[in-house]
């Protein structure tokens, strides 16, 4: 693999006049931006429909996109909107944060009207035919509406366990919202196509992220029961999370229900290998959240308040690995393998043939020793200054504990001469033997912790940040640009 760079940007992170990043031209402009820095790579953050939380790790389906993407301006391109139609709602009263409720309370109105006036609606159908998950999706975000959005361990018994007449009384009950569902990911698929092929014209290539759970009240559990641990109404009987460790006294509880790994493996693990053929359609390379859940996995009893009391369990491992290699030949896969991992877990990711993740902010914590600093490094890995978990740069130089601080500046030689902290540290990761180094745009604007993504473990305050308009100069395209060629990651043919 060549050396090369590229800048992690989340979708609904761009800026936009109608609350939220989409896939339109702010998204295209991002694109310019990339490739006048010779970035060739820019990573997104999961782009699936989100539910409470507004996590996108949290999505009602792990092949759906986002409604919230879909770009306003190019439906009315299509005169399916008017931009008065689009300038009536103040969607939102900062510019600084998005304001999920106005979204959630005025976007799907207006996407009805651009439904409204389509009109190839035969084309849905054909749509349905060439995406066998779209249905399901789209009949169980109907029947969610129709239930006032309960999750379907609520629903009605005769639906929540999918009675043959049950769902075929509601496909003729809600064939209209149905439709709907299925022209919102019509109109995705069609702008993120646009904006890949885009891309890569541009030589940018689009990293793309799953989590490897997917959550509970989501028309992927929903359709396919008999691949989790529920029991037979719905409920899930064990959750994954994390044990407790020096940064959760008691533990992290996702609350995502559990694989039966043996009968994906029955199976060929087909569920999975459609999983990522459709990820790889939408990107050229995929991060896998939490990889290490493959080797062995943390199962917590669902009625649990805590993850003190979950136990490991044996994942598919090397048979997985071997069912996806054998699917792909040589996929472009990132492998999250952050945290304390077993022998076991580096022996998977050897034999994998996958690049780990390096973590700059983790290789000044002085609470633990960790293969985090840069001499430690292989050439297979991504490099990143943190993560969407992280704070930013800016925000972790004035918060972490001092002695984390002065390690970092000693490791790295500070110096007032050379500039700030922050670009003295993305010198560091970009001098670094690994192949690939990924920063996150506001570690480049040397923003602090207001423009965090998320903290792990907090609900109300994440997933909210919005970069402002004309925020990436062409003196900042030129400084990256600069950094990236002096340390090989470009190279000018």
């Amino acid at each position: 693999m060549s050396r090369k760079a590229g800048i992690l940007l989340p979708i609904f992170s761009l800026p936009s006049e109608y609350g939220i990043g989409t896939l339109g031209r702010a998204a295209y402009r991002w694109v310019d931006f990339l490739n006048d820095a010779h970035q060739k790579l820019w990573q997104v953050l999961p782009v699936g429909p989100t539910s409470y939380g507004d996590s996108p790790y949290q999505s009602f389906s792990a092949f759906a996109g986002n409604p919230y993407f879909i770009d306003l301006e190019l439906l009315c391109d299509q005169k399916l909107l008017t931009k008065d139609e689009c300038a009536a709602i103040q969607w939102e009263y900062t510019s600084k944060k998005i304001e999920y409720k106005i979204l959630y309370d005025n976007r799907f109105s207006l996407l009805r009207k651009a439904y409204q006036r389509y009109p190839m609606k035969q084309s849905l159908n054909e749509f349905i035919k060439e995406n066998a998950w779209a249905h399901d999706y789209a009949l169980f975000m109907a029947i969610k509406d129709s239930q006032m959005g309960k999750s379907w361990q609520e629903w009605p018994e005769l639906l929540r366990n999918r009675n043959f007449e049950a769902l075929a009384k509601a496909d003729r009950d809600y064939h209209d919202d149905i439709l709907f569902y299925v022209f919102l990911q019509k109109m995705f698929f069609e702008q993120w196509e646009n904006l890949k092929q885009y891309a890569n014209a541009k030589d940018v290539q689009i990293v793309g992220d799953i989590p490897i759970y997917v959550a509970l009240d989501s028309a992927d559990v929903w359709a396919h029961q008999e691949y989790f641990n529920l029991d037979t109404d719905g409920h899930p009987t064990e959750v994954a999370g994390c044990p407790p460790d020096a940064f959760a006294a008691t533990g992290q509880l996702w609350g995502n229900p559990t694989y039966r790994w043996n009968i994906l493996a029955d199976q060929g693990y087909s569920w999975w290998r459609e999983r990522l053929s459709m990820s790889f359609e939408l990107f050229d390379y995929v991060r896998i959240d939490h990889f290490r859940g493959f080797e062995s996995y943390y199962a917590i009893p669902a009625k649990d308040k805590t993850a003190e009391n979950g136990c490991w369990r044996q994942g598919p491992g090397k048979d997985f690995i071997n069912a996806i290699k054998d699917r792909f030949g040589d996929p472009h896969i990132i492998a999250e393998d952050l945290g304390f991992l077993t022998k076991e877990v580096k022996e998977l990711l050897q034999m994998s043939g996958f690049p780990g993740m390096k973590v700059l902010q983790f290789a000044f914590d002085t609470r633990e020793s960790n293969n985090y600093l840069p001499y430690t490094y292989v050439k297979n890995c991504v490099v990143y200054t943190g993560t969407h978990d992280n704070d930013t740069l800016h925000g972790w130089t004035l918060s972490a504990a001092p002695e984390d601080v002065r390690y970092a500046k000693e490791y790295i030689d500070y110096s007032t001469d050379r500039g700030s902290l922050e670009r003295q540290l993305i010198r560091v990761a970009m001098a670094s033997v690994g192949d690939t180094v990924i920063i996150p745009i506001q570690d480049w604007l040397e923003l602090g912790s207001e423009a965090r993504i998320n903290q792990p473990s907090t609900l109300g305050r994440n997933w909210l940040w919005r970069m402002n308009t004309g925020a990436c100069t062409s003196a900042l395209a030129n400084e990256i640009a600069h950094m990236t060629e002096l340390y090989g990651r470009y190279r000018i043919l």
